[in-house]
């Protein structure tokens, strides 16, 4: 096949695929763990394919995600550009998130070692710590880079002051956020700060967790927390209503001659936006990388944007707004103690 040229991910010279690829739902949160050998096999040929951004975290498992991930790319390491997250901690009952130096440089030590890799290309903060300074953590991860263990430093869900706080201790090369058809919010303020300071944005959730590539709720597997309300636009009282949606959005691409989701993956990628979709099959992810072949036009961006009028949607993107970047945010530099209350 066709090489696929790489973009360049933020201003700090990191080039990555048009298109990643989330591991998450391989070991965690959309129903039971896959079988490991048909996850490796699965991330091999997605890097023979051309998608080379592979996304995880250490808590997708937790841990296990990372496992999986370093045994896939045994003997390619040199050829994938690979991205996981640290802050986020769960103990089965309580989630709690944490930036402390000391933290920071365990977690990296712990993912280097899960993943089985001497560095990590693109290290992201999960989740804001609302009693440590962003300044701070930034301390640690800048350490980190210049000892050789991490190449580049993204944050993920942070707000638009937290991003600057950070950005000024070292540059953030990338911020991931949802980012979707009908999750546009951070277009006010998130993405404009990022393109001002030359940071890159990667979306997560680029086709609303399944929704507009047509997923059907029925089919979920028992443990999918799709199923569970924790994502209310996709609960029965408010779905019925949303399909109005994907409606539209199947006419189009029937128009445009490609898949609902192939469409809704084009409007990220024309944003400017790098997707990283997650998916368990082979015949999904074909499809999902097929969406950088489409070209859209201004008109067609529009149409689009039209189809799924923000004001219409029905259900917040997530139950727990309390994780998100509009409600957390990083304990201010002036309040810092010099220890993690």
């Amino acid at each position: 096949m066709a090489t696929i040229p790489k973009v360049e991910l933020g201003s700090q010279g990191f080039k990555v695929s048009p298109q990643g690829l989330g591991c998450m739902g391989m070991s965690a949160f959309y129903g039971p763990p896959k079988p490991e050998d048909e996850m490796i096999e699965l991330i091999r040929k997605a890097v023979d394919h051309g998608v080379t951004m592979l996304d995880t975290s250490d808590v997708y498992g937790p841990h296990t995600n990372e496992i999986l991930l370093g045994k896939a790319i045994k003997g390619i390491r040199e050829k994938v550009e690979l991205c996981t997250k640290f802050a986020v901690t769960f103990d089965g009952k309580n989630v709690d998130v944490r930036g402390d130096p000391e933290y920071v440089r365990s977690s990296c030590e712990g993912s280097l070692k899960r993943l089985d890799v001497d560095y990590i290309d693109l290290y992201y903060m999960h989740r804001m710590d609302a009693k440590v300074p962003i300044e701070i953590t930034m301390g640690a991860l800048k350490e980190l880079v210049e000892e050789g263990k991490i190449k580049y430093v993204g944050l993920s869900e942070a707000s638009a002051l937290d991003i600057r706080r950070a950005h000024a201790v070292y540059p953030i090369t990338a911020v991931q956020i949802e980012y979707s058809l009908w999750s546009r919010d951070v277009e006010e303020d998130i993405i404009p700060t990022c393109r001002e300071l030359g940071i890159g944005v990667v979306a997560y959730s680029p086709l609303g967790r399944g929704f507009f590539s047509g997923k059907n709720l029925q089919d979920l597997e028992e443990g999918d927390q799709r199923k569970t309300g924790r994502y209310p636009r996709l609960a029965a009282e408010n779905l019925e209503e949303n399909k109005k949606f994907y409606e539209r959005l199947l006419k189009m691409s029937e128009e445009k001659k490609c898949t609902p989701g192939q469409l809704a993956l084009a409007w990220v990628q024309h944003k400017g936006v790098v997707p990283i979709p997650g998916t368990t099959k082979w015949k999904n992810l074909e499809e999902n990388f097929g969406a950088v072949h489409i070209k859209l036009t201004s008109e067609d961006i529009k149409a689009l944007e039209d189809s799924v009028p923000l004001h219409e949607v029905k259900g917040d993107r997530i139950f727990d707004q309390t994780q998100t970047w509009k409600f957390m945010s990083s304990l201010p530099l002036d309040k810092w103690t010099g220890t993690r209350q």
